[in-house]
């Protein structure tokens, strides 16, 4: 397996935070297409949004703007995909690549203590929603919806991701 330089890493999760909205915005669009999307999948969507303000939280250690599944309409849900990626973005601007290294203390939603390093967190946050993406292309196709085409490779392809 190739090891990636400090600077690399931080390049590459650029990329994928550039991706993870690029990606939430396709579902949006879709949901749009649809109509009346499965409301499951508005559900997942909302979970990514929460989720990905939860761990921001932790990072900065501040109080989360969203609770981990939060009730969110389709427009709160695009106001805040495009919030989140002003945080990330500011996010990733202020630590550099020296700031993937530190360590991160917090509770998860069970009240347990962990400590992570901020690189490892930033992954999950990345992985964690295109996992529940992957389940939102599934209740939309099930629902005879056609889902979002948000594979990274397309994205990068088409130069939709940066």
């Amino acid at each position: 397996m190739r090891s990636y330089t400090t600077m690399e890493m931080f390049d590459q999760l650029r990329r994928l935070f550039s991706y993870d909205h690029w990606a939430n915005l396709e579902v949006l669009s879709s949901f749009r297409n649809a109509g009346a999307p499965p409301e499951r999948s508005v559900k997942l969507l909302a979970h990514v949004v929460g989720t990905e303000y939860t761990w921001f939280s932790r990072l900065v250690q501040e109080k989360p703007q969203l609770a981990v599944w939060p009730e969110l309409t389709l427009a709160e849900c695009t106001e805040h995909a495009e919030k989140l990626k002003r945080l990330w973005s500011n996010y990733l601007d202020a630590i550099g690549p020296e700031g993937l290294s530190a360590t991160v203390s917090y509770k998860n939603t069970k009240g347990e203590s962990w400590n992570n390093s901020v690189e490892d967190i930033l992954l999950h946050v990345v992985i964690h929603s295109a996992h529940h993406r992957g389940q939102i292309a599934t209740d939309m196709r099930a629902a005879g919806f056609q889902p979002a085409y948000i594979d990274f490779i397309h994205g990068i392809r088409q130069k939709l991701v940066e």
